[in-house]
């Protein structure tokens, strides 16, 4: 999703402004609102401001008792000479590491090859060998106990790749930090200020439940899929777009992957089922509610039973949208 990445890096950012003391996310179709609340040490505060930021989103409330003095926004200060030097170091053990993996294959075929020339060896008993059997399976199992070495390099080699993987994501995740800095001068010393932005993006992705009963009517449960979640951060959600942020109704999140938003009840016409092994309907809804219903994917139940998954096109308010899936 486009948010996750400009969110991990504030999550991580942040954690540098140790003055700040709550953290919250509400998530919108279409972006989220992040919001820190701050205590200043010596009457300064600099707030990391990702690339993803809404122009014009930024407010910096002061509590009561506060005055904002000043506020500058300043280009990032980053060590990226540093930060290029970590990943191109991360780098070059990933290619050594592929290197290893591919002289491991070609050691691996050797001893393939070897094993099975030694198995498919005729004993020929000679002065210089009396005993061929014997022979034989000292070379096979000389080449099984190489091969046994080769797997065991190849599976530690492979860990190394897959733990080198993951701090390379990291690296190049931290790297590309914030595009700016809030530098915010307030007194008293240890003022307390709230710090809010909008950040661009999916914020979360519909995922829809239709219940029919042949009422006329079907329950529709709205549900949001999270790019992930944050250590420290308070997490909200709304059913609705950033645009109706200020009347939007706002649901505590539990971290996770999923949760359930809201639940709506729409019309139903033209209602037919197939009774064939493959299922196959079709039905209008129109959206009797005071809100958009977004696109995205929608699983369909008849009398309790599911019946199928299919890609809801969304449906604005007062319109009609067919549903169908064929065979």
């Amino acid at each position: 999703m486009n948010i996750l990445i400009p969110l991990l890096a504030l999550a991580l950012l942040a954690t540098k402004v140790t003055a700040v003391e709550s953290r919250s996310v509400t998530f919108y179709a279409d972006g989220a609102v992040v919001e820190l609340e701050a205590t200043a040490l010596k009457g300064v505060l600099e707030v990391p401001l990702p690339a993803a930021m809404i122009e014009g989103s930024l407010r910096i409330r002061p509590d009561s008792g506060t005055s904002l003095q000043r506020v500058d926004i300043v280009p990032a200060r980053t060590d990226s000479g540093k930060g290029e030097k970590g990943l191109d170091a991360l780098l070059e053990q990933r290619n050594r590491l592929g290197d290893r993996l591919q002289a491991l294959t070609t050691r691996e075929e050797i001893f393939k090859s070897a094993a099975k020339s030694q198995s498919g060896k005729a004993p020929r008993k000679t002065k210089a060998n009396p005993d061929p059997m014997q022979s034989i399976r000292q070379g096979t199992e000389f080449a099984i106990a190489q091969l046994e070495t080769v797997y065991t390099a190849r599976r530690k080699t492979e860990q190394e790749i897959r733990r080198l993987d993951s701090r390379i994501a990291t690296a190049k995740k931290s790297s590309r930090g914030s595009e700016a800095l809030a530098r915010i001068v307030f007194s008293p010393a240890r003022g307390r200020i709230t710090v809010r932005y909008a950040v661009g993006g999916q914020g979360w992705t519909p995922r829809y439940d239709i219940y029919l009963n042949g009422s006329g009517s079907a329950q529709v449960n709205l549900s949001g899929q999270f790019p992930g979640t944050f250590a420290g951060y308070l997490l909200r959600a709304s059913p609705t777009t950033l645009a109706d942020s200020t009347t939007a109704r706002v649901f505590p999140v539990q971290p996770g992957p999923v949760a359930g938003l809201a639940s709506y009840r729409l019309a139903v016409t033209e209602e037919l089922f197939g009774a064939g092994v493959l299922s196959s309907f079709s039905f209008e809804l129109k959206n009797l509610e005071p809100v958009h219903l977004s696109a995205g994917e929608a699983n369909v139940y008849r009398y309790g039973e599911y019946v199928g998954r299919l890609k809801f096109e969304g449906i604005s308010s007062g319109r009609s949208k067919k549903v169908s899936m064929e065979k």
